[in-house]
């Protein structure tokens, strides 16, 4: 996104006219601390040591789509960053840490945009798109000490020579950067196969001049049933010492826990149980602060909780008791040196009144709210899981005598969890409150936030037990004596467009129709960071024969038993257009009737104008499936 940006003082509040910044800013960012600024501008990065003063070039090389300097390409900013920047100011701007991201050999996926009507031809979007087992970008780490004045020297940190011992090329990420203070920064570094990590400590030698990243600060991380962290490796949050660290990690049960790592190595338990810590949150001499879903044994619970450092470890859970009935999913904001924190609950209940509205009060009255229920059940089956849990959105003064049609909401991705403690008002709320639909959302194998055991359940055979878990917990549903066994339905988007598309393709004779949006339809369509992390390589030696089958495609016969609709958007940069035309052609191909519709110009997120028609469109369909007028 190139935006324009302009420098304003306080006071006298006027433009800063003296060396402007350059027109079509890719990103800024003030340093931490005092008044420099470091941009990007056609790939490359700029300091200003003063908004007045003259930019500095800290790179040249900067290409479109090729050299990223800064900036983080397409799949570093969706798989492994989460933003767009990809530069890292030391704690008092003395240095600023950033990425070379060459896309060079990467291959490029191109789709056309068609934009307004008066346009002959379409515009092609062009976006260096690395799939699953192609040619990935290289990825390097570079200083620069931005109070070296008039020029400005770039050091190179390079990846611990384990990252290099698998494949050729330097075939590895940057995950995570971590300043500790300003001499020291924190690095972890991911193979491609990414079952295996290294963190490593790097230090600034004044007198030479370079950084040193020591043997005996850097710790391996590594996974025997499936890759690292939840999606990646956990940042260390560094006590005061700037030495020691604790950081969530699985432990030997395979529960991701708290872990506290000393100067010399020596790894602690912090956190132990049968539950998960879901983040670090605030650290302080005297306690660590954190949330997780320790509290009734409810994976979909979020909790505040405290642990006092100094005295024996002693566990207070801050938010357990403070409004049980109304709330059980919380986030918290520290402010610094975490004196004080925000606590933000999820719950569905009437909150506190601080001022009365007996306007809006009244109003509220006449509006039927569904209720939700959150429970676990024991799949007949195959599965070993003894307790999976699952939610139900209930239509307003639910009778259990009656037959209600159900509505399976899935995602079912890797660590994804659906069924939680959470309010929210959706399209489920919708479906539940004014079209009499129970609206179920099931965490089976794969899901997040129970172990290791539940979690690596599918490495490797993506759209084999997620997929079965689906039509299992489905299965278990229409027994319950309130639901039509005959009126069942599946959607989902994105993942969850894939599995439902699994579902219905899988001839269980459980379902009646469903929504796919967006769907992946084949992993070798997908970019490389997700799907690899999960499956491996597409390669003989490696994994390709779950990757052959895993395609929708290849269950296209199946469809004839269902009604279908297939949704996407034309300029999906995600999951590209490419993958439900595939599925299409496949159900052409099988003599399948379907119904398809497809947003011009639209994106994965399907925004806009089209938002609401989606909603509109789907909502037809289900009522149609369900035959309610």
């Amino acid at each position: 996104m190139l935006t324009c940006f302009f420098v304003v003082p306080c006071l006298p509040s006027s433009l800063i006219t003296a060396n402007p910044l350059p027109q079509d800013i890719q990103y800024i960012s003030w340093s931490p601390v005092g008044h420099k600024l470091a941009f990007v501008w056609h790939n490359n990065i700029y300091v200003k040591e003063t908004p007045d003063s003259p930019h500095i070039n800290i790179t040249t090389n900067g290409e479109e789509n090729k050299i990223f300097n800064g900036l983080a390409d397409w799949v570093y900013e969706e798989e492994m960053f989460g933003t767009h920047s990809a530069l890292w100011w030391s704690p008092n701007g003395r240095f600023l840490a950033y990425a070379e991201i060459n896309d060079t050999d990467v291959p490029v996926i191109e789709y056309s945009f068609y934009s307004e009507d008066t346009l002959q031809y379409p515009r092609t979007i062009r976006i260096p798109y690395p799939k699953a087992g192609a040619t990935n970008p290289t990825v390097r780490l570079f200083i620069v000490n931005t109070e070296s004045h008039s020029i400005f020297t770039s050091t190179e940190i390079l990846a611990p020579s384990n990252m290099l011992s698998l494949f050729i090329s330097r075939d590895h990420y940057l995950s995570v950067v971590t300043w500790v203070t300003d001499e020291r920064i924190c690095l972890q570094w991911l193979r491609r196969i990414q079952n295996f990590s290294i963190l490593e400590i790097c230090d600034y030698n004044m007198q030479s001049g370079a950084w040193q990243c020591p043997e005996n600060k850097k710790r391996i991380e590594e996974s025997k049933t499936g890759w690292i962290g939840r999606f990646q490796p956990s940042e260390p949050h560094f006590a005061s010492d700037n030495s020691s660290y604790y950081k969530i990690m699985s432990d030997k049960d395979g529960y991701k826990h708290i872990h506290y790592i000393n100067g010399t190595g020596v790894v602690t338990p912090i956190t132990v149980g049968k539950w998960e810590v879901i983040s670090i949150d605030a650290l302080t001499d005297d306690y660590l602060y954190f949330i997780s879903n320790e509290f009734e044994s409810k994976p979909g619970g979020r909790n505040l909780y405290k642990v006092e450092l100094k005295h024996g470890l002693k566990k207070t859970c801050i938010s357990c008791t403070l409004e049980q009935e109304r709330c059980m999913y919380y986030s918290v904001a520290f402010s610094p040196g975490a004196r004080y924190f925000k606590l933000n609950c999820y719950g569905e209940y009437i909150i506190k009144i601080l001022q009365n509205n007996t306007v809006l009060s009244n109003v509220l009255k006449d509006i039927q709210m569904p209720s939700k229920i959150l429970e676990s059940i024991s799949l007949h089956g195959e599965s070993k899981f003894t307790r999976l849990w699952y939610q139900m959105i209930l239509p307003p003064h639910f009778d259990k005598s009656k037959k209600y049609p159900l509505l399976i909401d899935v995602y079912a991705g890797p660590c994804s969890q659906k069924a939680d403690a959470a309010f929210r008002i959706n399209w489920a709320t919708y479906l539940a409150s004014t079209e009499q639909i129970i609206v179920a959302s099931f965490d089976g194998r794969g899901s997040g936030y129970q172990g290791d055991k539940i979690l690596h359940a599918i490495y490797r055979r993506l759209g084999t037990y997620e997929v079965e878990d689906q039509i299992l917990a489905a299965k278990q549903f229409a027994e319950m004596s309130f639901v039509d066994k005959n009126r069942i339905a599946i959607w989902g988007w994105s993942y969850g467009g894939y599995v439902t598309s699994m579902v219905l393709g899988s001839g269980s004779g459980v379902f009646k129709c469903g929504i796919a949006v967006a769907p992946v339809s084949r992993w070798q369509y997908y970019d490389s960071i997700y799907t690899e992390r999960y499956m491996g390589l597409p390669e003989k030696n490696d994994n390709l024969q779950n990757y052959e089958n895993s395609t929708v495609m290849a269950r296209a016969k199946n469809f004839k038993e269902v009604d279908y609709l297939l949704i996407h958007g034309t300029a999906d940069d995600n999951v590209h257009f490419q993958q439900a035309a595939q599925i299409s052609k496949a159900l052409v191909d099988a003599h399948v009737d379907f119904q398809a519709m497809w947003y011009t110009d639209k994106d994965h997120g399907i925004g806009g104008e089209a938002h609401s028609h989606i909603y509109t469109h789907m909502t037809h369909f289900i009522k149609q499936c369900f035959a309610l007028s």
